[in-house]
């Protein structure tokens, strides 16, 4: 059964069909009456951080709560090249993964590939089958925007020099190696920690 873990600034919301085996506090709403726009707006309100719906059909009320929000896809990449290192970027005084919004018309995959390329400037060689979806909220002019992002496993020849998109914010690009990803993960976003545990790197 599918679970969904969305993320609002530094709370969390996971539909679910069972209650997972976990050490952290999470608050548990009712299915019943849930109205997802107005958990958003009393949100602050709340002394909880973590809060689970559980559901005999979480694909059925992950979709009742998407209709109230406005959808914005993006596509990213976790880019590996040949010595086994990964490709990290600073933006936002955040360590974080190139990413950026899928275009009209045009396909989730390509997007991803796209926009690792130019936040980059590298060229993929290969793109896997799709790694995970992460689920993030913010507010935009009023609007409740849910960001979906895709997220795909990437190779590169060698190891090529990274040129980061400064227009696009981003200060550094590097290749970090898998000793040194827990560094980068004490100052990062929780749901590129879920990008990596799909690839079990954490």
């Amino acid at each position: 059964m599918k679970n969904y873990r969305i993320y609002i600034n530094n709370n969390t919301l996971l539909v679910t069909g069972v209650m997972p085996k976990q050490i952290s506090k999470i608050e548990q709403l009712d299915t019943a009456d849930f109205d997802f726009l107005s958990f958003y707006k009393n949100l602050k309100k709340r002394s909880s951080k973590d809060f689970i719906l559980i559901s005999k059909n979480p694909k059925e009320l992950f979709e009742t709560i998407k209709k109230k929000l406005t959808i914005i896809k993006a596509a990213g990449g976790l880019v590996e090249n040949a010595k086994g290192e990964f490709l990290f970027i600073f933006r936002n005084k955040k360590w974080d993964l190139p990413k950026g919004k899928v275009e009209k018309n045009e396909k989730v995959k390509v997007a991803a590939v796209r926009e690792v390329e130019e936040e980059c400037g590298v060229k993929i060689e290969k793109r896997e089958e799709r790694l995970c979806k992460t689920y993030h909220i913010y507010e935009i002019n009023g609007k409740v925007i849910l960001k979906r992002t895709s997220w795909y496993k990437m190779f590169v020849k060698g190891k090529p020099k990274l040129i980061p998109q400064t227009d696009e914010g981003i200060t550094t690009a590097s290749w970090v190696g898998p000793d040194g990803i827990k560094a980068k993960m004490n100052n990062t976003y929780p749901l590129i920690l879920d990008v990596l545990a799909a690839e079990s790197l954490v």
